[in-house]
């Protein structure tokens, strides 16, 4: 081959390779769940994330060297324990007390924050101080797959995104061929009683898809979305398991949330409580939108076959 014709070989590949390295850093555009385009020049490799689903999200594709900065709910004991290192990241204020300077003196690519934790303004001043801001709001289990994917197109983790959807579909699958359908009822507890009044999940929420997954009736299924509902009417639909999303706060809490509320006057002819049936996660998955929802499921489906041992004529 004479030097002409490898020369001009040279610089073919060359160009293949900086059309390939192009191709790998090209722009990334995405619609994030509350129907804003958002286009970043590439994956984005420096990120500041508001709240612990999106974290757990980030964390299982892989990508937790990418995070400069967490909101201060990403850093409880129980997260800590879920996502390794995450501790030892920048803790943002979040939530009401959102920090904006504290989140651009960081300089991220990107902010992800919630529907419920975004405020207009706040997004205004952090899209002008150069920062694209995504917003996610998982409502329920189909939410929870479109929160995966999105992060994982933000971050240029698609296939590792669809993996994770792929092996969550299937584990929950599996979950519920195990169940089966029952005659099991469940009550969902969002927050301790105050005033007489709870709050629930019902229709149209990832706890109440994960409940039908595992062949239990959610008591508050004829409900949309999260509700206050009376302590009255929980004892009156008599639910046969409760699941209890409140996390163990000692500066308030004089008994662990499971104990509180098999301690309660006027609840002690519910069979759930009868029975001891109440359940509270330590790990605080049963509260988050993310990929472990699926221990959720398995802890569900643990007490229906614990119920079927006991019962094999049920």
């Amino acid at each position: 081959m004479s030097k002409k014709l490898v020369s001009l070989f040279l610089a073919v590949l060359m160009v293949f390779s900086a059309a390939s390295v192009l191709a790998e850093g090209s722009a990334v555009t995405v619609t994030d769940m509350h129907g804003r385009e958002i286009t970043l020049a590439a994956p984005a490799e420096k990120i500041v994330v508001l709240m612990p689903a999106d974290a757990e999200i980030l964390w299982s594709l892989g990508v937790s060297e990418s995070i400069v900065g967490v909101g201060m709910y990403c850093v409880t004991t129980e997260e800590t324990a879920v996502m390794p290192g995450i501790d030892g990241k920048e803790v943002v204020n979040s939530g009401y007390v959102l920090n904006v300077e504290q989140i651009l003196a960081l300089a991220p690519q990107v902010v992800i924050m919630t529907e419920m934790g975004h405020d207009p303004d706040q997004v205004a001043a952090l899209t002008e101080g150069g920062v694209q801001v995504v917003i996610t709001n998982a409502q329920n289990l189909e939410d929870v797959y479109t929160d995966i994917a999105l992060l994982g197109a933000v971050t240029g983790k698609n296939a590792e995104a669809e993996t994770l959807i792929t092996d969550m579909k299937a584990r929950f699958a599996a979950i519920g061929e195990k169940a089966g359908e029952t005659d099991k009822t469940l009550y969902i507890e969002e927050s301790p009683i105050y005033d007489g009044t709870v709050w629930t999940a019902g229709k149209g929420t990832y706890m109440d898809d994960v409940a039908a997954l595992c062949g239990l009736k959610n008591i508050f299924a004829d409900l949309d979305g999260h509700q206050g509902v009376s302590d009255e009417q929980v004892v009156a639909r008599n639910p046969d398991l409760i699941i209890t999303t409140t996390s163990y706060d000692p500066s308030w809490m004089s008994e662990m949330p499971d104990a509180e509320i098999k301690n309660r006057s006027g609840w002690e002819g519910v069979t759930a409580v009868i029975n001891g049936d109440v359940i509270y996660d330590p790990t605080n998955a049963v509260a988050l939108p993310g990929p472990r929802l699926t221990d959720v499921a398995e802890m569900l489906l643990n007490y229906i076959q614990s119920e079927e041992a006991a019962d094999p004529a049920a």
